[in-house]
């Protein structure tokens, strides 16, 4: 069997994103995330530990995974970046599309946690340089 690349992963329905501490300890989060070209989308909370380590260390690394987290496949090398937040809201209704089926608590947590643009950030994550 063959190591996966980030191409065999990043389209998968449940992903595990892996982001590092300053010490290199991984800290694994299951994420939603919508293919976009050849770049991952994310939509997390904004502020979250994961944006700050992404802004601390770029090396992420992405991997299958059950609903629930449970990884099933080998974690790929990745790189990721928080974008502007005048991304935030186009990715967030990317990830809504794609996860419909939980816009009924998604959507509204949102909202009455104060609007999307406040709560919520964007990650972009592409294949890591070879």
């Amino acid at each position: 069997m063959t190591k996966p690349t980030f191409t065999d992963v990043y389209r998968e329905k449940y992903l595990l994103l892996t982001t590092f501490t300053k010490d290199g300890r991984p800290k694994p989060t299951p994420v939603w995330g919508v293919p976009h070209g050849d770049k991952l989308l994310i939509s997390t909370d904004d502020g979250s530990w994961k944006t700050k380590r992404i802004n601390n260390t770029p090396r992420v690394t992405i991997q299958k995974c059950g609903v629930l987290g449970k990884p099933k496949g080998e974690p790929v090398e990745a790189v990721a970046r928080n974008l502007p937040k005048s991304e935030t809201r186009r990715v967030f209704d990317m990830v809504t599309r794609r996860y419909w089926w939980h816009a009924w608590w998604w959507v509204p947590q949102a909202i009455l946690r104060g609007g999307v643009e406040k709560v919520h950030a964007a990650i972009e994550v592409e294949a890591a340089p070879t």
